[in-house]
């Protein structure tokens, strides 16, 4: 649970500014999807469409059929006030498809603190990144249930996969802290579109119905004062473990943060076959 994580030089994130009284009331009781707090009035989805609200996305890779531009980072154009933004590498080319990993911002963030993590080295790597922002002060499922933002991820993807030629065995979605528990939720309800799911610190797995098996990357703190480790990841990856998920652990000494060193394994492991 976080609000705009800065960039450091270092290449991490530094630790979480508090959001006062409006943190407090999100913070997850035992980390086990508990929550406090009140629930705001969000749009619901697009009529007719229960998918939505059971965090199923319908947009999947296809051959572009527009020009993505030029390079470099574009906003997504699709939402007044709230919207998200694209990166896309240097060397992009249409007959490339090449990796996109979605970034998801924490509690109170955009798409600027949600690219945080690998914006400084996206073209380095070659990753098309996609960060789509949240309808409300946090992500929906959180604030009670599957629905808004689920709505607009797949809007953003529409999008991005209308635009760019991506790798459909490489599509991965990552999260901080609220945005990694989305990220988890997402991740293991749409298994059959994201290959694996990138958690830093998260708080918890929202249960919804799970497609797929996608290979799950978590890291936490063991000095996190905002989601425990003994309550959160210590939690979370043995139950993902057991039911037949092949999870990647990484603990850190450190806070509510994502250190440097800690995105470099996560680069490296996505690049692994």
């Amino acid at each position: 649970m976080d609000r705009g994580e800065e960039p450091r030089r270092g290449g991490g994130l530094s630790r979480r500014r508090l959001l006062g009284a409006g943190a407090a009331a999100l913070v997850v009781v035992g980390c086990g999807g508990q929550r406090l707090g009140d629930r705001p009035t969000l749009a619901p989805p697009a009529a007719g469409d229960d998918g939505a609200l059971r965090g199923r996305l319908r947009e999947r890779p296809r051959r572009p059929e527009a020009s993505g531009g030029e390079p470099g980072l574009q906003p997504l154009g699709l939402g007044r006030g709230r919207d998200g933004l694209v990166f896309v590498p240097s060397d992009y080319h249409v007959d490339r498809p090449l990796p996109l990993v979605m970034m998801l911002h924490g509690a109170g963030g955009s798409a600027t603190d949600g690219l945080a993590p690998l914006h400084d080295r996206a073209d380095e790597a070659g990753l098309l990144l996609l960060a789509p922002e949240s309808r409300g002060r946090t992500w929906d499922v959180i604030l009670g249930g599957y629905g808004p933002d689920v709505d607009f991820i797949d809007r953003a993807l529409a999008h991005t996969f209308g635009r760019y030629a991506v790798d459909p065995g490489q599509v991965t979605v990552e999260g901080f802290s609220d945005g990694a528990s989305y990220a988890l939720g997402l991740g293991l309800t749409n298994g059959d579109l994201f290959r694996r799911v990138v958690s830093f610190s998260p708080g918890y797995a929202p249960s919804a119905r799970r497609e797929g098996r996608p290979q799950v990357f978590v890291s936490h703190g063991i000095s996190d004062d905002v989601l425990p480790i003994e309550r959160c990841s210590r939690r979370i990856v043995p139950a993902l473990r057991r039911d037949g998920y092949d999870v990647r652990f990484r603990e850190f000494e450190g806070g509510h943060e994502v250190p440097g060193p800690i995105v470099d394994d996560a680069l490296g492991w996505l690049r692994t076959p």
